[in-house]
């Protein structure tokens, strides 16, 4: 282990992977706010616990797999539907605030669930940042700085998604912010889905740009026509 730490590549290396932590946690405490927004109180830590825990033991495990998984064709695709669903229905749960909303995420497991699936699709994008920072070490120790690198991100997460629970309350923009959020990450995961990937770089300049723009913007115009329909009848 003192060999390990004595080598200037790994103390690099570990740099890039917390960096890379922090900016990815981001994305998975919207979702954990935005899923646990509508609990009863005592039930919201537990959720934002669990839920952020479970992220993380996935996070690790897609890590040692994501590269192979990554390289199937349209995987990154369905992904990108899912959060594309997910992002409107967590705008539709927040913005109702009604009893069908309240319904919608009123269990510790309902909300869990929803947190894990929007972790797993975006695990399968951001373990890569985690896994490209690790390949700067040396490759025996490459393995333990990517478990040292995702325990770190656990405080990033829990306490990143308590804050932003709280900040949702005072003020609710940050709810469509939030959708929007995945809106951007679901463009972006389709066009550089290996399938297509290759098309869009040739025909189509700065297309994650666009993508990503185009995503958000149908996450929060779905999800607010689905808002106001609701609140007619």
């Amino acid at each position: 282990m003192m060999e390990m730490f004595s080598n200037s590549a790994v103390w690099g290396a570990l740099g890039a992977i917390i960096v890379a932590n922090i900016l990815l946690s981001g994305d998975n405490a919207v979702v954990i706010a935005m899923a646990a927004k509508s609990l009863a109180p005592e039930q919201k830590k537990k959720a934002i616990f669990w839920g952020s825990a479970a992220a993380i033991v996935m996070r690790v495990v897609l890590t040692v797999v994501a590269v192979q998984l990554l390289t199937t064709p349209y995987l990154k695709m369905i992904g990108a539907v899912l959060l594309l669903y997910i992002g409107v229905d967590l705008l539709k749960s927040g913005e109702e605030g009604d009893d069908e909303s309240i319904k919608a995420h009123s269990t510790m497991g309902a909300a869990i669930r929803t947190i894990l699936v929007a972790d797993l699709v975006m695990s399968l994008d951001n373990v890569l940042a985690v896994a490209a920072a690790a390949d700067k070490a040396p490759e025996a120790y490459r393995m333990t700085l990517l478990i040292i690198g995702l325990v770190l991100s656990i405080p990033l997460i829990i306490v990143g998604s308590t804050l932003l629970m709280k900040v949702m309350e005072k003020f609710p923009i940050i709810i469509t912010l939030g959708a929007a959020l995945l809106g951007w990450l679901a463009g972006t995961m389709f066009v550089t889905d290996p399938a297509v990937a290759g098309w869009f770089t040739k025909n189509v300049a700065n297309a994650e740009m666009l993508a990503g723009g185009l995503g958000a913007v149908i996450v929060v115009a779905l999800g607010m026509y689905l808002v106001k329909k609701a609140k007619k009848h």
